[in-house]
């Protein structure tokens, strides 16, 4: 070889090495659009499954997804389709290219665009145009740029996510949710095929505005697939036969005011997991909608549904739709001050077994009294004299338990809802006697609080719908095992509404003052239910009563939740299980008490209330009141005796009541803990 040839052999080496480098050079400045895209945020069940889901700021639905989550057949078919040497050119197809080169110089315009998937890809990232050569080019850089930086399955997933899909659908996930409600793992072949065929022109095949466009460009991509050997004659002829769309399904909206209240909670997470079970909720939400078809255009309902055993909310309906209506629909009821009525019963009858007041089998009377210028009458202004106070609660009487709240103090009955997690308010300073019959503000999720501890054995239970979310309070005991059970066993027979079947679940009922609100709360053994009926704007409903609007809602709700009930929890050991003619004389009848003055009654000088006591027994001291002494724990008669100190040595560790009533009926409680 010459010397000039071996120039010539040299230079031309020299430049295509230096055509090579400033080749790299170009790809490697390249600037890429950002990568990140705004996403869908999500709201999904415990198993999860979408509850519902937001539109980006742009209104687009654009769901994210991973290639782990995508038929892989679909993944197959699209490159066999798009792309076919994908996972073997470096971002151009060069056969491709020329291809399309040739047929654009010979007709003078763009005819085939050549175009890989990762060309594809760098279209999406920056909107950019596909009709003119340097649109082209400009493709042609960034996909090179993507090889280089990302690989093939990142490329892969950004196509996934950012194909446009018609109209305001972007992505696989979002197209497979609005064209089939399915997610993409579970795609048919013929879904698959239609979900390949519509990015190419997302608009003129959209399935809902042209179904035989669409039937075509699918039945392509299946002719393709077949004559590929993707797909057998037999799957192909079946594919060819399924029908295609021909309306977008609805993103699910399942517990809408719940999700907005993740979202706020949480601003910043794409997706938030609740404990809510999406079937459960749409049947909920499917009775609520029963409930008020038929009672006018402003009766509003609201139902939540809890296992008080893990404290997890399983469904929650603020509203009977989500909509602006004449209902108020967009207002979360669940959240509502409203007045309980007869509903916060149940908690001080338990109040007053725990402190040693009556027994469920004690006598206590109802008829017109005076409690010093407050004088209530049951809601049917009858009277029933003397009666069992089992009776007392279960007929949902007044006076009864207007009498134990005076024993009490009204400010015990906020403090038993406060350490079950409730926060009442009261208007006009301290509470007072009418707080028994409703005379306050509670929420439905309040009172459902209150129902749980009492079917948890009378502790506070915390009810949570976050996924992962930790109680932010210690366990308290807002009522002994003791009371909470007689409390469940009593309202287990509490009378049903005419018509309505359903046993082993206790419930109470309770109408607000002027018909505002009706309610319905219960549990078995392991669920706790609450029904709230009403309108929004706090106007009253004439004729509106618990028994007749919220029970029978409430037991339709128990029967979505499990046709048969789990029994409640059996007795305590403790459990003084006697009629009225064997229990302790001072508790056969109740009579005037007041455990608030500190004169003539008796007051527990030792253990004080809360006090931490270490060892395994613990002696208490009383002062003042009239011997003999009768002394309880936990509910459960100890001793009668003139003595005024009394050793517990039964006691184990952990939470304990002691309780002492002195001869003339009045008593004394503290509550302790032995370590």
């Amino acid at each position: 070889m010459t010397a000039g040839r071996l120039f010539l052999a040299a230079l031309i080496l020299w430049c295509g090495a230096a055509a090579r480098d400033g080749f790299d050079r170009w790809v490697a400045a390249t600037v890429l659009p950002p990568l990140a895209i705004a996403q869908s945020v999500e709201v999904l069940d415990r198993n999860g499954d979408m509850l519902r889901a937001y539109t980006v700021a742009d209104g687009r639905w654009r769901m994210a997804v991973g290639l782990d989550a995508v038929d892989p057949r679909f993944v197959a078919m699209l490159i066999r389709y798009e792309d076919k040497r994908f996972y073997d050119h470096a971002g151009v197809d060069l056969v491709a290219m020329a291809r399309a080169v040739g047929q654009g110089l010979r007709q003078g315009r763009i005819v085939s665009g050549g175009s890989t998937l990762s060309m594809q890809v760098a279209r999406l990232i920056e909107d950019g145009p596909t009709g003119n050569w340097a649109g082209k080019l400009r493709q042609i850089r960034v996909a090179l740029a993507l090889e280089r930086r990302l690989g093939k399955d990142a490329i892969l997933t950004l196509y996934l996510n950012r194909a446009p899909y018609g109209g305001n659908i972007e992505g696989l996930r979002a197209a497979s949710l609005a064209w089939f409600g399915k997610p993409p793992r579970r795609l048919t072949a013929a879904q698959a095929a239609l979900l390949v065929a519509l990015p190419q022109s997302p608009e003129t095949r959209r399935p809902d505005r042209a179904p035989d466009v669409a039937r075509a460009a699918r039945d392509q991509v299946l002719a393709r697939m077949a004559g590929a050997g993707l797909l057998d004659a037999a799957e192909a002829t079946a594919a060819l036969g399924e029908p295609v769309p021909r309306a977008r399904i609805d993103v699910p909206l399942l517990a809408p005011h719940l999700a907005d209240r993740a979202r706020a909670a949480d601003p910043l997470a794409q997706v938030h997991l609740l404990t809510l079970d999406a079937g459960l909720q749409a049947q909920i939400e499917d009775l609520a909608r029963q409930a008020v078809a038929e009672r006018g255009a402003q009766m509003q309902v609201a139902i939540m549904v809890a296992d008080h055993r893990t404290g997890e909310v399983l469904a929650s309906v603020g509203s009977a739709a989500y909509q602006a209506d004449a209902r108020q629909g967009f207002v979360d009821m669940t959240r509502a001050l409203r007045s309980p009525g007869s509903t916060l019963k149940p908690l001080i009858y338990g109040l007053a077994f725990d402190r040693g007041l009556a027994h469920p089998e004690t006598l206590i009377a109802d008829r017109p009294t005076d409690f010093g210028g407050y004088r209530p009458s049951n809601f049917d202004g009858l009277y029933r004299g003397e009666l069992r106070v089992r009776q007392a609660l279960q007929l949902s009487l007044n006076i009864p338990v207007v009498a134990l709240t005076q024993a009490m103090g009204p400010g015990q009955v906020m403090a038993g809802l406060r350490r079950a997690g409730a926060r009442p308010e009261v208007q006009g300073g301290a509470p007072g006697l009418a707080v028994a019959l409703g005379g306050l503000g509670l929420t439905l999720e309040d009172l459902l609080g209150v129902y749980a501890a009492i079917a948890n054995g009378g502790t506070r239970v915390d009810l949570h719908w976050m996924q992962g979310a930790s109680p932010g309070f210690s366990p308290q005991v807002v009522m002994g095992d003791v009371a909470a059970w007689q409390v469940a066993d009593i309202l287990l027979e509490t009378p049903r509404p005419a018509g309505v079947r359903g046993t082993g679940i206790a419930f109470k009922t309770g109408t607000s003052y002027g018909h505002r609100d009706a309610w319905a709360l219960g549990f078995d053994g392991r669920h706790v239910v609450g029904v709230w009926m009403g309108r929004a704007d706090g106007t009253a409903v004439p004729g509106a009563f618990g028994g007749d609007l919220a029970a029978p809602v409430l037991f339709a709700a128990f029967q979505r939740v499990k046709p048969q009930a789990d029994p409640i929890r059996p007795p305590p050991p403790a459990t003084l299980l006697l009629s009225n003619a064997q229990l302790p004389l001072p508790l056969q009848r109740f009579g005037p008490r007041d455990v608030q003055t500190q004169g003539d009654g008796p007051q527990i000088a030792f253990p004080p209330d809360g006090a931490v006591v270490e060892g395994d027994s613990v002696t208490a001291r009383v002062e003042y009141g009239t011997a003999p002494f009768t002394w309880l724990a936990n509910g459960l008669p100890v001793a009668t005796g003139h003595a005024r100190q009394m050793e517990f040595d039964m006691l184990g560790r952990g939470f304990s009541a002691l309780t002492v009533i002195d001869s003339a009926g009045r008593a004394a409680q503290a509550r302790i803990e032995l370590r």
